[in-house]
């Protein structure tokens, strides 16, 4: 049976990201603000593959110049938008490898949760042409540190039991950021990589929890409907009693300035 959720599109989980998704940690938001150059209300900010502007907010939050969110997925834009209403947010249909926005127009591009699923030679050029020169790239996750919690570590590894094999793509610990400094040291035009890391805890009731689950498309995918139901399954079992699930948050960041 093909599974309802396809690796990569988002289109049913729209809501559910809305939702449930938890944000970024404010320090390495702050951190970031710290690389131009200039204060942040001068700066013109993209944020691409921006989903339903969960940090897309969080940067508007310090009220930059101008920000547009740049989302290819017709029904993640619909719902950014919608949630975004009153801000100052711009939203783009667009890519990472095309987002549409003109040569030398911004200050700062970012990624959040989403740079893994570009080409990366073709979104490096991309981001160098939209780009001013001294701008800033900066790609960042935000994934759950399981070993301060020894509960949620086992209801993860719950996944490779049901599928081993499983590869987490979308993460901040997964195999594409274990090379992506030096990737992105070696991009062409661009220097002075810096890595960024902050933490920050979450307390959640079960029920967002396991909407954070709902969530994530590279596990719905790979699992499948039946084994991804049993996995929540599971885990609902496992919090059985728990009133208040603390997650510890990793939010990991790299960047790079545009020469």
């Amino acid at each position: 049976m093909t599974p309802s959720v396809v690796h990569g599109d988002f289109s049913r989980l729209a809501d559910d990201y809305s939702r449930f998704r938890e944000g970024y940690s404010p320090s390495v938001r702050d951190a970031i603000f710290g690389l131009p150059s200039a204060p942040a209300a001068t700066l013109d900010i993209a944020d691409v593959g921006a989903g339903t502007g969960i940090w897309s907010r969080m940067l508007a939050e310090r009220e930059p110049r101008s920000i547009v969110a740049v989302e290819p997925n017709v029904h993640m834009r619909r719902r950014g938008e919608f949630d975004s209403e009153g801000s100052r947010i711009r939203w783009l249909a667009g890519s990472g490898e095309r987002t549409g926005l003109p040569d030398g127009s911004a200050d700062l591009v970012t990624m959040a949760s989403s740079f893994h699923w570009v080409d990366f030679p073709a979104g490096i050029a991309e981001f160098a042409r939209v780009l001013r020169p001294g701008g800033w790239f900066a790609a960042l996750w935000n994934t759950r540190k399981l070993d301060d919690n020894p509960l949620l570590a086992d209801i993860e590894a719950e996944i490779t039991r049901l599928r081993p094999g499983v590869r987490r793509v979308s993460s901040g610990s997964s195999a594409f950021v274990s090379t992506l400094s030096e990737k992105l040291a070696a991009a062409s035009g661009f220097g002075g990589l810096v890595y960024l890391e902050g933490r920050h805890l979450a307390r959640h009731d079960v029920d967002r929890y396991l909407g954070l689950w709902r969530s994530a498309n590279d596990v719905q995918a790979q699992l499948g409907d039946e084994l991804f139901g049993r996995f929540l399954d599971f885990a609902r079992e496992r919090l059985a009693g728990e009133r208040v699930v603390e997650t510890t948050y990793l939010t990991r960041t790299w960047a790079i300035r545009r020469d």
